[in-house]
């Protein structure tokens, strides 16, 4: 992995000592960065060819994220058209502040990016609760999108994730200064990031990836996005009505077994929705971009020639 950064700081551990913790690009390609209005910097990588339909590869909301997670669609798309992967905010290189974040933090975010850097309707693959932070978009803005790819959304389980006053509760606990950065440490262990991302693989986890997951947790205010994640502050209560209902455009949803959520809502909600599509991509657990490259790929192909 090539260590050369921007982004090289000394960070307290959970020990109390310190490291000095390098921050590597994500991917091979030109970084850039925009001003987003009422939050910051954010940045986001960019390649491929000058002419083509823009591909917006958004990556998921947790402990420790990046855009380092979409990087097996970044390579293989690179070399036939524009492919744009921001670090959403409080991730990556993307500005990290000590602020109240929201899922319109991060739509707010996704529209000013697509509106100045993607400029045409743009193709988006969304990871996660990425697509319910997509899907808005494209409801919000549909100038921007032109077609919309869901890999193992959220908002379709059945499972509930305690938010609200509720969740305010419990953010206001784990972020008390100490107590959160000793459970933020905890979590960004890189046995802890190994034991995790072996729930999303049937086979080994990449190095790479815990290597990277670890470098960007170990960053200045790595934990103030995160907290609010473990809070369930940034997922939208019935997404599914409040969300998914009103896109539009034409929708791929791939998906197969995931570890954190189901889809149980899914096949309830399809009929009477012809811009919507369903694909199961199997054996994966969250991350068929990874593991079922190929078929992912086969599926996203098929998809988009019938949109052209």
């Amino acid at each position: 992995m090539n260590l050369s950064t921007d982004r090289t700081t000394n960070f307290p551990g959970a020990s109390g000592a310190t490291r000095r913790v390098a921050l590597p690009e994500a991917l091979d390609a030109q970084r850039a960065r925009i001003r987003v209005p009422d939050f910051g910097q954010l940045s986001y990588y960019s390649t491929g060819p000058g002419q083509g339909r823009p591909l917006v590869l958004v990556h998921s909301i947790n402990a420790a994220p990046s855009a380092y997670e979409m990087k097996p669609l970044f390579e293989r798309y690179r070399a036939e058209r524009p492919v744009l992967v921001p670090d959403l905010p409080g991730f990556g290189f993307t500005d990290r502040p000590d602020i109240h974040y929201t899922p319109d933090v991060y739509v707010k975010a996704l529209i000013e990016f697509m509106r100045r850097v993607a400029v045409q309707p743009a193709d988006v693959v969304a990871l996660s609760l990425g697509g319910e932070f997509a899907a808005r978009v494209a409801v919000e803005a549909p100038e921007l999108v032109n077609s919309l790819t869901l890999l193992s959304p959220t908002g379709f389980s059945t499972r509930t994730i305690p938010g609200g006053e509720k969740g305010m509760r419990t953010h206001r606990v784990i972020s008390v200064p100490a107590l959160g950065q000793s459970a933020y440490s905890l979590l960004t262990t890189k046995f802890s990031i190994r034991f995790f991302l072996r729930r999303s693989f049937f086979g080994s986890v990449p190095p790479a990836m815990v290597d990277y997951a670890y470098a960007t947790t170990h960053q200045p205010g790595a934990r103030f996005a995160p907290l609010y994640f473990l809070a369930g502050q940034l997922f939208t209560e019935d997404a599914v009505n409040r969300i998914y209902a009103k896109v539009k455009q034409p929708t791929l949803v791939l998906y197969d077994r995931d570890p954190n959520i189901n889809v149980d809502l899914l096949a309830p909600f399809l009929p009477g929705r012809a811009n919507w599509q369903v694909q199961r991509i199997s054996p994966t657990l969250g991350l068929p971009h990874w593991e079922k490259l190929p078929e992912t790929m086969a599926a996203l192909d098929q998809f988009w020639a019938a949109q052209a």
